[in-house]
């Protein structure tokens, strides 16, 4: 044993409050993550369905490239929790100068692309030539959005695999008030400025999201500014080492840029179902989005938590113990999603009162669904995000594409297309998907290979 791993022996296993300590900004700021649409629609309703409409073609072309980045993004905190654990300045430094340059160059790519071939697109999908314009001037302008998270996003995963997962928090907490303020600003035409509309709405988030980047650079300056001036890259140049970083990124990137693009495709069958049907599978995708951040983000923190520990050459006894209070935690958390989910069930009347009888009664029935899946969902996550500490990215890749593609999808689509199912058998398939996933997931971490993983290299 070296003198490292002995003195990691004396020092007792972190346990659940590490883990919550984590979690818990990381939970707030998810949530907020997913809010800039959400506030720019809001914020547009006022004004109209045209407004809304042309928001929402353009962020969903938006948000493909955003998908993208936030998937590396994921990839970033593991590897930097990996490079923190083992405390080694030129791996820090090389992994923050990596994630870098492939979370901007994604960015550069997709705003040209926008730049480039957007406007074309939105005409081609545009349901008027009024939408369409409005559309591309906010998709124009929402280009400043991506470059900004190229760059927040990194940092941000970053500052969360070195443990300081409040600092992206308080970026969102600055941001946040600022975009709101800016857009109603912009939108109405408030204290002489311009009524710009759809354009306004882009314009407040693009100025937030400046500001939010501006605020995380300087945070990032301040507390990890001493690694501009370490010598030396992790695999002894640049190059190799970016792509380096790009072998271990790529299979977390397209596992979840997977997810999304199944999302998609499942949303587009449901088009096929009921209008009632439809519109409860509508209504529960967001209350999954949020509710589930609180199970997710302690699982991520745990994932963060291992890799330092692997990084650190923890012995195989302690791993076992952390994990062991990590797990214990996620099935509080998977807890406390599930009775929030009965709490929404039973106010469904007061939360949608306007809503028809047959849509309330449908998502009433998703309940049972909803309380059981988060059990199996919370223990594969802790799986997955382990494996993946420990760089067993492939094969946890392999598990969500196939489970995706080669069950939900097409079950997805005979269940509605061809048997004509409710939606809670619909809904179900979530919960098969994740009792597909369980088995191969268990195995493997009960393999106790990942323990033994050299994490530097």
């Amino acid at each position: 044993m070296t003198a490292t791993q002995t003195l990691t022996a004396a020092k007792p296993a972190p346990g659940a409050r590490e883990v919550f300590t984590l979690a818990w900004p990381m939970t707030l700021k998810a949530i907020f993550l997913h809010g800039t649409v959400v506030i720019d629609g809001l914020l547009l309703s006022s004004i109209g369905e045209g407004a809304l409409a042309a928001m929402g073609l353009a962020a969903a072309l938006g948000g493909i490239v955003l998908g993208v980045i936030f998937a590396f993004s994921h990839a970033m905190q593991i590897r930097t929790a990996q490079a923190f654990g083992g405390a080694d300045p030129v791996f820090l430094k090389s992994v923050l100068a990596s994630g870098l340059t492939i979370s901007i160059g994604i960015g550069v790519v997709g705003a040209s692309i926008i730049l480039l071939w957007g406007g074309t697109l939105i005409a081609a999908l545009a349901p008027s030539p009024a939408i369409a314009v409005q559309a591309q001037t906010y998709l124009s302008i929402f280009t400043i959005v991506i470059l900004g998270e190229a760059i927040g996003q990194c940092i941000a995963s970053f500052f969360n695999g070195c443990s300081r997962s409040k600092l992206p928090l308080y970026g969102y907490l600055l941001s946040v008030p600022i975009n709101v303020s800016a857009s109603i600003v912009l939108i109405h035409g408030y204290w002489g400025f311009p009524a710009l509309g759809v354009a306004g709405a882009a314009t407040g988030s693009a100025i937030a999201i400046t500001v939010q980047t501006i605020f995380w650079s300087l945070l990032l300056l301040r507390t990890n500014g001493h690694l501009r001036h370490v010598l030396g890259w992790h695999r002894n140049s640049f190059v190799p080492t970016v792509q380096g970083h790009m072998r271990f990124a790529l299979p977390i990137a397209a596992t979840f840029v997977s997810a999304t693009l199944a999302g998609h495709v499942c949303s587009l069958i449901y088009v096929n179902m009921s209008l009632n049907s439809f519109a409860a599978m509508t209504l529960i995708a967001p209350w999954n989005m949020l509710a589930g951040q609180i199970a997710m983000q302690w699982t991520q923190a745990t994932g963060i938590l291992v890799a330092q520990l692997l990084g650190k050459g923890t012995p195989e006894d302690v791993l076992d113990r952390f994990l062991s209070r990590a797990w214990n935690g996620a099935f509080v958390a998977a807890g406390i999603v599930a009775t929030i989910f009965l709490v929404m069930c039973l106010s469904l009347d007061w939360i949608y009162p306007n809503l028809e009888a047959d849509t309330r009664a449908i998502l009433f029935g998703f309940l049972p669904i909803l309380l059981i899946i988060q059990f199996p969902r919370a223990t594969n996550a802790i799986c997955g995000n382990t494996l993946r500490a420990a760089g067993d990215t492939v094969y946890v890749m392999h598990i969500f594409i196939w489970s995706q593609w080669a069950f939900r999808v097409p079950a997805t689509a005979l269940c509605i297309l061809y048997f004509d199912l409710s939606a809670f058998w619909i809904l179900s398939l979530f919960l098969w998907e994740e009792v597909i996933k369980f088995p191969a997931f268990h195995r493997r971490l009960w393999r106790g290979d990942w323990k033994r993983s050299n994490v530097t290299a």
